[in-house]
């Protein structure tokens, strides 16, 4: 195998396998990616065997072949060359990629490509697509809701694909966060509901192509974004049932300058108690008063001016929580829909964005 390319139209393709490959090591063929070289075209694939990654791109090919090579090494060389220039690789008999450019040349060594795991081919068959830009800001809404524990059905986020309609679900038992988009183009007879892993959604905030084509078969889900295929295994479990946790009677309800309230809760939770980042809010006509207090450090207060309509009312809330869902929203105002201390409220913006979002959050004792 022997083909050349710029330097700078390989380098993104290598970083955001980066992403991709086992760093842990388990085994070493998994830190390798596969380069297939052919026609005029180059392939690449990553794969952790949870997540893959197959992206193609255009190079001149003066001898087609196979072979695998440490991804990690590849992306370090290429990335220190000089730009501008071009880089070729060859392959030698010795299982071993010469890289050259300029007056720098490497020799890695390499391993056969026959070790090196199948990665499911898709048929995007389906014809089953989305805009990449909202889906991107539906992912930053549920991802910090995302659990990293054993029950590994909570490790990603429920995707729910109905005609013209596209949800996304996350939660890690002490909130919810639920994300929707009108998608007209979409055009279902059956719903489909997958839960898709936190690297997968992970890997997809970093591509910036106009679209998202999705296909699946009985064991994978598949995300098309131009050149760039990303092949996550289907994690096989149920999700809970988002629908029944979602309040529908709260009564008490407070109408919340988003940037005043975002501010009030950074300064008061700089004295919170550092494990709980709890603050205590009390609620009264058209009043909010916020309180924390650390037996070490000291305490803070602050107040600030809102509508609300309910009886008088003090919960406890995780500080860092709020502020999670705060930061991913760009609503003017936001709707806190209360019931009482010990019962879960929900938050959503006050006025309906190009993407739906609710917020569910348990309360804590403080």
């Amino acid at each position: 195998m022997k083909f050349s390319i710029m330097k700078e139209n390989l380098l993104e393709e290598l970083q955001l396998l980066q992403g991709i490959v086992e760093k842990r090591n388990t085994m070493p063929i998994l830190a390798n990616i596969l380069v297939q070289a052919s026609g005029n075209e180059i392939e690449i694939t990553g794969t952790d065997l949870e997540v893959g990654l197959k992206t193609h791109f255009e190079a001149r090919i003066d001898e087609p072949g196979e072979i695998t090579v440490s991804g990690k090494k590849i992306f370090e060389i290429v990335k220190s060359l000089p730009d501008g220039l071009p880089v070729t690789f060859k392959e030698d008999k010795n299982l071993t990629m010469e890289v050259t450019a300029g007056e720098s040349e490497f020799k890695v060594l390499c391993l056969p490509k026959e070790d090196y795991p199948q990665v499911p081919e898709p048929k995007f068959a389906k014809k089953i697509t989305f805009p990449l830009e909202s889906f991107k800001d539906m992912i930053d809404r549920v991802f910090f809701a995302i659990a990293q524990e054993q029950r590994y059905y909570l490790n990603g986020a429920l995707m729910v694909l109905k005609n013209k309609s596209l949800e996304l679900i996350s939660t890690d038992g002490h909130r919810l966060s639920y994300t929707a988009k009108t998608v007209d183009n979409l055009s279902l007879t059956k719903e489909i509901r997958v839960i898709v892993s936190k690297k997968t959604l992970s890997e997809l905030r970093k591509y910036s192509e106009g679209t998202v084509e999705f296909d699946m078969d009985e064991n994978n889900l598949f995300f098309r974004c131009g050149h760039r295929t990303l092949i996550s295994r289907i994690i096989e479990s149920k999700f809970p049932n988002f629908e029944a946790v979602i309040p529908k009677d709260n009564a008490s309800t407070a109408l919340l300058p988003r940037e005043e309230f975002t501010n009030a809760i950074r300064r008061v939770s700089l004295l919170s108690a550092e494990r709980s980042r709890g603050i205590k809010f009390t609620l009264e006509k058209n009043k909010m008063r916020l309180f924390s207090s650390n037996p070490e450090i000291g305490e803070a207060r602050d107040k600030l001016d809102v509508e609300y309509a309910g009886a008088n009312l003090e919960i406890g809330f995780n500080s860092q929580y709020i502020l999670d869902f705060l930061t991913t929203v760009s609503a003017d105002k936001i709707r806190l829909e209360l019931k009482d201390e010990n019962s879960a409220a929900l938050m959503r913006p006050d006025t309906e964005e190009d993407v739906k979002s609710i917020y569910v959050l348990m309360p804590m004792k403080i």
